[in-house]
Parts: C-alpha cells; sequence; structure tokens
C-alpha cells in the first residue's frame, strides 16, 4: 500500500510517517504468510529437509529447541530470516515513501490554451535545467482546472484571475490559494471617430461594455487619463453613476461587450478589453491610445496567476514555476508575441 497524496494519513509536508507502523505490520503478515505456506508445501512435497523445517518451524511458532543442532540451526535462521524482512520493510517503507523525492520534481498544471499553455511551454527548458518535469494539461472550461488541483491530482492551475478564483472558493468550498501574479491581459482606450485623446471635446460619446466587471474596467481607465473622476472608493464596482465629475460631459455608452467593437465608427473613443480589441482587428501595442498600467487597481486585481491548494503556495516546485513564468525569457516571449494583448504582470 502506497502513501497516496492528499490523505489523511499524511504529514504536512507529504511524508507518510504515520503510515509506517501500518506498512511494518502488513510487510511482515504477508511474507510471514507467504514464506510459511512455501515452506509448508516443500516439506510435504519432502523437498525441505529436517534442518531446513526450522524456518517453518519459527514462522508457525512451532518451535522445537530440544535438539543442539536444531538450536544452532534456528539461531543462523533466524538471523537470516530477520535480514530477509528488514529487506522486506525497506522495500515496503520506501515503496510508499520513496516516491516523494520523484513527486517533488514533477510540477502538473492545469491551463487554459491561450496565453496560458503557451507561456508554460516556454517555462519548460527553465524548469528542465533546474530538473523538474513540467506537464501540461490544456483545459476549455473554468471549472476543472479548480477541480483537479483541489483534489490533488494537479499541483497547480493558470488561467483565471483573483476575483474569480476567490468566487469560485466561495461557491464551491475549495481552499484554493494565490501563489504568484503572472500576466493581465489589459483594457485599452481605442480610436473611433478621433485618433487623439487630446482631440477630445465637450459631448463626445465613449462606448463601454456595460457588464460590471468590464464597465468598472473602463470607467477607471478613463479616469486614470483625466477624462472623469469617479466617486473616492467606487474602485472596481464602479458604474455610471459613480462619476462625479465629466468636464467634458461625455455621453458613456453602454453596451454587450462584444459589441462594442462594432460601434467604433460611431462614437468617439472605445473602451476594449484585449481579446476584443483583437478580435476587431486593432493592435493592442500600436493602435490603444492608452490602456491599464501593470501597476493599476485593475491590472493587480485582474492578473491571471498561478492557483494552487493552500499549503502549497510555499512549495520549492511552485516557487521554481512562478520564477519561471516571470523570468526575462518568458517576458521577452510576451512582448514579440502578443501585441500588447498581454503584459507581463510587474
Amino acid at each position: 500500500m502506497s502513501c497516496i497524496r492528499g490523505s489523511a494519513n499524511l504529514t504536512k509536508d507529504g511524508a507518510c510517517h504515520a503510515r509506517i507502523p501500518v506498512l511494518m505490520a502488513e510487510a511482515v503478515r504477508a511474507w510471514i504468510l507467504v514464506i510459511g505456506c512455501a515452506f509448508y508445501r516443500l516439506n510435504h512435497l519432502g523437498i525441505v529437509q529436517r534442518g531446513d523445517r526450522v524456518i517453518y518451524s519459527l514462522l508457525t511458532k512451532d518451535l522445537r529447541p530440544n535438539r543442539k543442532s536444531e538450536q544452532k540451526k534456528e539461531i543462523i535462521m533466524k538471523k537470516l530470516l530477520a535480514v530477509l524482512l528488514t529487506g522486506v520493510l525497506a522495500a515496503g517503507v520506501l515503496g510508499g515513501c520513496g516516491g516523494k523525492g520523484a513527486d517533488d520534481k514533477v510540477i502538473k498544471v492545469a491551463a487554459s490554451a491561450t496565453p496560458h499553455a503557451e507561456l508554460l511551454e516556454q517555462a519548460k527548458p527553465i524548469l528542465t535545467e533546474q530538473g523538474y518535469d513540467l506537464q501540461v494539461t490544456v483545459f476549455d472550461d473554468y471549472v476543472q482546472p479548480n477541480e483537479v488541483v483541489e483534489s490533488g491530482d494537479f499541483d497547480a492551475n493558470y488561467f483565471q484571475h483573483i476575483p474569480y478564483l476567490d468566487s469560485f472558493n466561495e461557491e464551491k468550498g475549495t481552499h484554493l490559494v494565490n501563489a504568484g501574479g503572472i500576466h493581465y491581459e489589459p483594457f485599452g482606450i481605442y480610436p473611433g471617430t478621433k485618433s487623439d485623446l487630446s482631440s477630445v471635446a465637450d459631448g463626445d460619446s465613449v462606448a463601454v461594455p456595460n457588464d460590471t466587471t468590464n464597465e468598472a474596467r473602463a470607467l477607471l481607465l478613463l479616469q486614470d487619463n483625466g477624462l472623469i473622476t469617479l466617486r473616492s472608493g467606487a474602485g472596481l464596482s464602479a458604474t455610471v453613476n459613480d462619476i462625479e465629475e465629466n468636464p467634458y460631459n461625455l455621453e458613456i455608452v453602454e453596451l454587450e461587450a462584444a459589441q462594442v467593437p462594432r460601434v467604433v465608427g460611431e462614437v468617439a473613443f472605445a473602451v476594449l478589453n484585449g481579446n476584443y480589441a483583437l478580435e476587431a482587428g486593432y493592435s493592442v501595442a500600436k493602435d490603444a491610445l492608452a490602456y491599464e498600467s501593470s501597476d493599476s487597481e485593475a491590472a493587480k486585481t485582474y492578473v491571471n496567476v498561478i492557483a494552487v491548494k493552500e499549503g502549497n503556495e510555499n512549495a520549492d516546485k511552485i516557487k521554481a514555476l512562478v520564477e519561471a513564468l516571470k523570468s526575462d525569457a518568458v517576458k521577452t516571449y510576451i512582448t514579440d508575441t502578443y501585441d500588447g494583448a498581454v503584459i507581463p504582470f510587474a
């Protein structure tokens, strides 16, 4: 019987010391039965000679020490049996716990395809040099990656931001935590009928997504660029009702996120998140008039993180994974590949 990760019998660091007495008892019991039965059969067939019957006697507790020669053989056989059982116990214990060292060098990560799995592939060579085996499995939903980490089948996942992680924990009763922020996908202000924020005029219209999370990010970005001022403390729950100052009397046009790119010819500016900007044919790096900085409230909140089960966030292999994903090599890949739609988190 091996020690299974996540078992109640494990200590916090995954060691299986609490299982050793059970393993010893099971190993002794099993091998006594096997060896005893074997000697019984050999004796019954006349193969085992008189002196060798002592082993069977020992195993069945039918000792006959009345003969000196038998006693000498008994002592020898006891020593041999002790050596045998010691080897069996060692094999059993090592078989149950010895895989821990190997397991500590395997990092199983559940990820969404883009950009998460792609970034993990870039981190692989870095981890390989450190002796780690990074194994990435792509999932196309946002539920299973959390479930497999909670169950202990995977070490970590990489697909979500902190608000989703917190919401999932609350709804599902899971115990997942943030082990490190890696990247964010920024909101940007894109040109509509005007191509420069400095040309904003009284009464201009600005299209923004109408769902709570994305609208708040859009409004915060407008505030960061001096176009409006929000009520103090509105933060990431801000709506148009939280606009306290609107010096340009901007008309905020609230639309479903997917509809915003379709009205760029009808509004002065449009505020989009990265994926919709790309779908609309914008280059985030080249076309965005402004976008969320890495130290903005939104970036810090919506950074995509490595999530692990609580208690594992300080494991050596998790720290190594986060460091590899935050390495200069991966940051360079992000900058060269995603045209500003993905930005390394500071």
